[in-house]
């Protein structure tokens, strides 16, 4: 759907991330780990680009989690940075299959921007009675709160700024149970990085539901 949304709360969540959360318009669905495109006019130029849900639920609001590189950040990511409550953005969507589908175990993979998608598909599962891993890759992380929640929860949540341990926590998250279902959010190269400890694993990365950011 296409709809304009209102920013109900926009808040830092880390070095250089902003979690901003939108009421949901009415006849709005989406799970978590799916995505939407934003979109905005900024000095007269339009810009879009698509962000991935990090909300476990869209029920009154939901979440999108932005990055913003203070060195490289354009017109669009200083336009996300500024909102506040009462701002509006259009919003289209939702986008993607990689979701969380009630599956009664969840091990998400995440590097860099991909904790938003992460920490969302953790707490749903928590919140339905099954099991979640998450192995966070950042040297800067975010959401370190929610991250602290869900291991409060029960969760097991890993998270490293060495890439050497990549592999290692990999492996410790994959239990190959029945019903469990892997996870992959984060730019290419972290990608490879994590389907390649996958495969190390004894695990099969063929079977990941898997979003590259590029």
């Amino acid at each position: 759907m296409d709809a304009i949304v209102t920013v109900a709360a926009a808040r830092d969540v880390g070095p250089g991330t902003v979690a901003i959360e939108f009421e949901t318009p009415g006849g709005f669905e989406a799970e978590p780990g799916q995505f939407v495109k934003l979109s905005a006019e900024v000095d007269g130029e339009s810009y879009a680009r698509f962000y991935t849900l990090s909300s476990p639920g869209v029920g009154d609001t939901f979440e999108v989690t932005v990055g913003i590189d203070p060195e490289e950040a354009g017109p669009f990511s200083q336009h996300l940075d500024s909102l506040a409550a009462g701002d509006d953005v259009e919003i289209s969507g939702p986008f993607g299959r990689s979701y969380y589908d009630g599956e009664s175990r969840v091990v998400v993979l995440a590097g860099g921007p991909g904790v938003g998608p992460a920490v969302g598909i953790a707490e749903a599962a928590v919140a339905d009675g099954n099991e979640a891993a998450v192995v966070y890759l950042d040297d800067a992380p975010a959401h370190e709160e929610r991250l602290s929640a869900l291991r409060d929860d029960g969760a097991s949540v890993v998270v490293t700024g060495d890439e050497s341990d990549l592999a290692d926590a990999v492996a410790d998250a994959l239990t190959g149970d029945e019903g469990e279902q892997l996870f992959v959010y984060g730019f290419a190269d972290f990608v490879s990085r994590a389907t390649d400890a996958v495969e190390a694993a004894g695990g099969d990365a063929d079977a990941a539901k898997v979003e590259n950011f590029g």
